[in-house]
């Protein structure tokens, strides 16, 4: 028996996923993640009787209800859904699927419109943090025409700002989750390395490519290829995991907490070519940065792991801060990632030697793809 729910797909920023109402998903977890699963695809590989499409980046969900009592506009839930396990996360939110998620409500009618830009505030219940999302509304109508581009979506649209309000401890509830900008990790079969762990945004943890045999100019492809890779990203995510408590053993963490922390390898600035062939010169930006989601490389970059990264370059002592130079710090930060760039601002203060950060921001364009009903087996 095929059972039906009112769903639209959205792209966000590079990641694309479906858009459900809240009020149209049972409150009980089981049963609702048991749906997420089957509209997605999961748990196959391919993903070919669901929505997903086989990637982490195509596999996900936003829940979404309008807020009635509280000073923000929306209540947002993001759901990672698993391709290949019949496993639904929670642990932290998707920034570019966040950029999708003021014009969802826009189109819906849950916020009102205005001119020339629309500001939805938006509430992300996996971080417990605020969103402002600035989305350009010409004389009060959503438009999806524009200019502006970014790396990994063809083609231009309107460009939206999504501004992360104070982004610190979105998921551990500081912005050093050990207290250290640095530490050490004793890594099964390789030995000790040298990470640094933070958490704006989402948590990630930060190791030099040099540090494990990495030359930081890699595409995804080539991080993919070779299991071995895989393997030793994985292991020093996994180790990352039970610093902070969220593992008892690094090979459950891809388990029981397979997005958070996400993995990063942080070199300085070189010339290299994107994943798409575009050549890019050491001096077009500030910092190398690949990341991993989902044990896979990611094909661009998470935004929250954009955004986390331009914390870190704040915060004397982390590897990202080393790596660029304390004296290069910057109010805005370009990132080269393996399919282009990213610029990060923020707005950042010294309180008596501890660093606060007060938001970072970013742009992305997004757009409605499809709105109907996505049928499911009972």
């Amino acid at each position: 028996m095929l059972k039906e729910l009112q769903c639209s797909i959205f792209r966000g920023g590079t990641s694309k996923g479906a858009f459900v109402m809240e009020e149209d998903l049972p409150e009980n977890k089981e049963e609702r993640d048991q749906i997420l699963l089957k509209i997605m695809g999961s748990p196959d590989q391919r993903q070919i009787d669901g929505l997903g499409g086989a990637v982490s980046t195509t596999s996900k969900v936003a829940i979404i209800s309008k807020e009635t009592t509280e000073d923000w506009d929306i209540n947002y839930t993001f759901a990672q859904v698993q391709i290949d396990k019949p496993f639904v996360s929670y642990a932290g939110n998707c920034g570019n699927i966040s950029s999708a998620v003021g014009v969802f409500a826009l189109e819906n009618g849950l916020v009102e419109i205005s001119a020339p830009i629309t500001t939805v505030r938006v509430y992300n219940t996996n971080t417990k943090k605020i969103i402002h999302e600035h989305i350009p509304t010409p004389n009060g109508e959503i438009t999806y025409e524009g200019d502006f581009s970014i790396s990994g979506v063809p083609g231009t649209g309107s460009k939206i700002e999504l501004e992360f309000l104070n982004p610190e401890g979105s998921f551990t509830g500081k912005l050093l989750p050990t207290g250290q900008p640095k530490d050490l990790l004793n890594i099964e079969d390789y030995g000790i390395v040298e990470v640094s762990i933070v958490d704006a945004a989402n948590p990630l943890v930060y190791v030099r490519a040099g540090d494990i045999g990495f030359i930081g100019s890699e595409t995804a492809a080539v991080i993919d290829a070779d299991p071995a890779n895989l393997e030793l990203l994985e292991k020093i995510r996994g180790t990352a995991a039970v610093k902070m408590g969220l593992a008892d053993n690094w090979e459950e963490a891809a388990t029981v907490t397979p997005g958070v922390p996400k993995m990063t390898i942080v070199s300085s600035t070189q010339d290299y070519i994107t994943d798409s062939g575009k050549e890019i010169n050491a001096s077009e930006y500030d910092l190398s940065i690949r990341m991993m989601s989902m044990q896979k490389a990611h094909k661009t970059i998470a935004l929250t792991g954009a955004l986390c990264t331009a914390a870190a370059c704040a915060i004397p002592g982390t590897i990202p801060n080393e790596v660029l130079g304390n004296e290069n710090v910057k109010n805005e930060i370009v990132l080269g990632h393996s399919d282009g760039l990213i610029s990060v601002a923020m707005k950042y203060k010294n309180e008596n030697g501890t660093i606060k950060i007060d938001s970072v921001s970013s742009h992305r364009t997004a757009r409605k793809i499809m709105v109907g009903k996505v049928f499911y087996k009972g």
